[in-house]
């Protein structure tokens, strides 16, 4: 073989091996991760905290809100990244405006969630406009529903994210929040919709990770990441009651 065919071959081989890398890398970051350990767990009905509302277990460890308002979280240390493989089912009706004055039907994932008063939110809203809110809620030195009642809610605008589909009856959707740090990515079916930091102020708390739903009626299975060997058999224990809402 001529020398001149040969190192074309070679560089053809060497660009194409380039390529490959860079198409793995592109695929790897815009994925959505696993937890430190490469698992996600079920969460079972047994192992949520409900601090408002109700929920209700289903065969093959689903689990069903039916209630205008739902407020729980994940009863065991975990990292920080929360997943809800979830069927939207409509309005609870009776719907009533928010502490904030708005009107509004929603279903999301709580992260760092320390108390009523110190938590992050990447929230799916369904009406009045289909789109991915991230919310920390922060107020520092309160922990009671009494304290805070409806302070302390600061939106955080996104450096990178993406329309999400519109919420209807019967459909299924994936609904992904992961925090490392202060930085937050939200994916929902596979897509990452919303990338920002979510401020130092974030860290100034720290809790489990749970789920929030605002008069919607929903069917879920619930998974989050795998606790690591030092946060095994680690627990916030249930803490229920009017101080306890949202």
């Amino acid at each position: 073989m001529a020398d001149w065919v040969r190192r074309a071959n070679v560089r053809i081989v060497r660009e194409l091996f380039v390529f490959g890398l860079v198409l793995v890398s592109a695929l790897i970051l815009g994925a959505p991760l696993e937890s430190a350990n490469g698992k996600l767990m079920r969460v079972a009905r047994g192992n949520l905290c409900v601090t408002e509302g109700a929920i209700e277990e289903l065969a093959g460890g689903r689990i069903s809100v039916k209630v205008p308002k739902m407020r729980a979280y994940v009863n065991e240390a975990t990292p920080q990244i929360v997943e809800a493989d979830f069927t939207y089912l409509g309005s609870t009706g009776n719907e009533a405006r928010l502490g904030s004055g708005e009107l509004r039907r929603q279903f999301g994932l709580k992260l760092r969630a320390q108390d009523a008063c110190n938590l992050v939110y990447a929230m799916w809203r369904i009406e009045p406009e289909s789109k991915i809110v991230v919310s920390v809620k922060s107020n520092p030195g309160q922990h009671s529903s009494s304290q805070c009642g409806n302070r302390g809610y600061r939106n955080i605008k996104p450096r990178r994210s993406s329309a999400v589909p519109s919420l209807r009856s019967g459909a299924a959707h994936v609904l992904r929040a992961e925090m490392n740090g202060a930085e937050m990515k939200v994916f929902a079916d596979g897509t990452l919709v919303w990338e920002e930091s979510v401020g130092p102020g974030a860290l100034g708390f720290d809790g489990p990770v749970g789920i929030r739903s605002d008069y919607a009626r929903l069917e879920l299975e619930l998974r989050a990441g795998e606790p690591a060997k030092a946060q095994a058999g680690r627990a916030p224990g249930c803490r229920t009651g009017p101080d306890e809402s949202e």
